[in-house]
């Protein structure tokens, strides 16, 4: 599994609709191969921060399946907007246990 990750940074006044449309595009991720879930958490610190963390079977799910999909391009027209600075994606995978 591979584990990805991006710290997003919404831009301020926007977090309610960046909120909103993240359950929609939600379902857009959830339909290609090798996606094994996600979650979006809020930061407490700073309002405006989100950490999405996404399961892949394998890296090239991601960045070949998900990013080459038209689901991508439905993604991308619903998030990319709303970060400032846009975020960096980076993928791990684990190490232990």
């Amino acid at each position: 599994m591979i584990l990805e990750s991006a710290m997003l940074q919404v831009k301020p006044g926007r977090t309610q609709a960046f909120e909103r449309d993240f359950r929609q595009a939600s379902t857009w991720i959830s339909q290609i191969p090798g996606y094994e879930g996600h979650e979006l958490q809020k930061c407490l610190e700073d309002d405006h921060k989100y950490l999405l963390l996404v399961r892949w079977a394998k890296l090239e799910d991601h960045t070949e399946g998900f990013r080459g999909s038209p689901q991508y391009l439905e993604w991308k027209k619903l998030l990319h907007g709303y970060y400032d600075p846009f975020p960096t994606v980076e993928h791990f995978a684990r190490v232990y246990p």
